[in-house]
């Protein structure tokens, strides 16, 4: 992958040195060293672990441990957002013999973090009984012999339905937005340059990390259209629904769906989904009609449907985003000749901004269905005087922005300018919330609005600093970095 295209990420890596304690979340790639650390070995955060771990959704029931043994979690214990351990006052139950453990939990990605972040010698770290990691080699060399191992990779990465890039980072635990000016918004406020060139750099990185992820997926699936189905369905998902998307994805792949018409991809996703309705669900003939013809699809074209363990969630959303209409958005996008993909792909060449107008063109073209965008549900009314489309600009912008471009730099094929000239997506509570710490309550939004690139610097900053925010953002890391370094 071609990283000359991000100048800027690696200023932000550098301000990110002092919180991840070295390189960085992302390891230069001029260091072989550091290589199987970031790019290629494993392209998401701590953070990402230690949302499994205090989720009950996604950490593993119970662990295998040598000789025989299982550790059970009762209690993950309390999210410690100070120094020290990740969790405190955990409990863990062993079998056989009903034993049980309470002590402070420590999460990393890799078993030999714990060597070199030096925690043995760390009086703060006595009282953890439990190692949390994604890779279960090689073992610490200062790790005690009562501490637990308790590895999450094999185990998520044997569930069809769990993905990480899924994981909704921001809600874990939430920050606070503080009372008196932010230390950031005191150093960037009355510095428009600076901000920008703050957010351009944090824009880049989180384009860049999406990348090497993307390029992951690439090298151990060899099949990009799939690669590019799921993150879409995904993304299609948003983020209360991006599981069962991504296993509805999974469940129906790509080759099964492509060469369909719009009405039977339709189908095949409803029923799959355990969400087709039934036919007197809609107040006129048409949509009776219509119900019934995806219903005789469905019947003769079943498969097993997605376990109902794998919930929808319809609860604060909009009728624009709930699950059926966005598997319409689904069949349309992925349906017909040429793919979708491919039909994004006869855009490469021209140059950034032109390249951003014709693939949203391209999205909105696909997404063109007159039943659809005269309603918004089956149980709606048609209503032809108001146009209704199944994807929004800004959702377009999104996807274009967090999957098809960082498809683009994982392939070596980034348009000319295509940092330059990134559409807005719609502004997100978390975007909101970190412009406030970094600019105040009474700053223009049209600082950073307009650039999609600006953007994602927002999102980045968020995940790697304002999510710990303790009140009044004391001892901001960030803000600390930025007096240290120019941008």
């Amino acid at each position: 992958m071609d990283h000359s295209a991000f100048p800027l990420a690696e200023v932000y890596e550098r301000l990110l040195a002092p919180v991840t304690g070295g390189a960085g979340a992302f390891p230069s790639p001029s260091s072989a060293a550091c290589e199987p650390r970031g790019l290629y070995g494993f392209p998401w955060t701590e953070r990402h672990l230690q949302c499994v771990w205090f989720d009950d959704r996604y950490r593993p029931k119970r662990f295998q441990l040598p000789g025989g043994e299982t550790a059970e979690v009762l209690a993950p214990g309390e999210w410690n957002l100070e120094a020290g351990p990740d969790f405190l006052n955990a409990t863990l139950l062993i079998n056989p013999g009903g034993r049980r453990i309470r002590g402070d939990i420590e999460v990393h990605v890799r078993p030999s973090d714990w060597d070199a972040h030096g925690h043995a010698s760390d009086p703060a770290y006595a009282q953890v009984v439990a190692h949390v990691t994604w890779f279960a080699t090689p073992h610490p060399r200062t790790l005690a012999a009562n501490v637990l191992a308790l590895p999450l990779g094999e185990q998520l990465a044997a569930r069809p339905d769990f993905s990480l890039d899924d994981i909704d980072l921001k809600a874990y635990p939430h920050a606070i937005l503080p009372e008196t000016p932010p230390p950031c918004e005191v150093f960037l406020k009355d510095n428009p340059k600076r901000a920008l060139s703050l957010l351009a750099a944090a824009g880049q990185y989180r384009i860049r990390l999406k990348a090497a992820r993307i390029a992951q997926r690439l090298r151990a699936t060899g099949d990009r259209e799939q690669v590019f189905y799921e993150e879409t369905m995904a993304a299609l998902g948003y983020k209360y629904n991006q599981a069962p998307f991504r296993a509805l994805a999974k469940r129906l792949p790509f080759q099964r769906i492509r060469d369909l018409k719009p009405e039977e991809a339709l189908a095949r996703f409803l029923g799959c989904a355990r969400l087709l309705p039934q036919p007197d669900t809609a107040p006129d003939e048409e949509g009776r009609r219509f119900l019934r013809d995806l219903w005789d699809i469905w019947w003769k074209n079943s498969c097993d449907p997605l376990p109902p363990e794998l919930e929808w969630h319809t609860g604060n959303l909009r009728p624009q985003n709930f699950p059926a209409r966005r598997l319409a958005a689904a069949a349309r996008l992925f349906t017909g000749t040429p793919s979708l993909l491919a039909a994004l792909d006869a855009h490469n060449g021209e140059p950034g901004q032109r390249w951003h107008s014709l693939c949203l063109d391209s999205f909105a073209e696909r997404c063109r269905w007159p039943f659809f965008n005269q309603r918004l549900a089956f149980s709606s009314a048609p209503a032809p005087q108001r146009e209704n489309a199944l994807l929004g600009t800004g959702r377009a912008a999104a996807m274009v922005t967090n999957i098809l471009l960082p498809l683009t730099v994982a392939e070596n094929r980034l348009a000319p300018h295509a940092l330059d000239h990134i559409p807005p997506e719609d502004l997100s509570a978390p975007m909101r919330l970190t412009a406030l710490h970094l600019f105040g309550r009474d700053h223009n939004p049209a600082l950073y609005a307009s650039d999609g690139l600006y953007l994602q610097g927002l999102l980045q900053i968020y995940l790697d600093f304002c999510l710990n925010a303790k009140p009044g953002c004391e001892d901001c890391g960030l803000r600390k970095a930025l007096s240290q370094h120019e941008t």
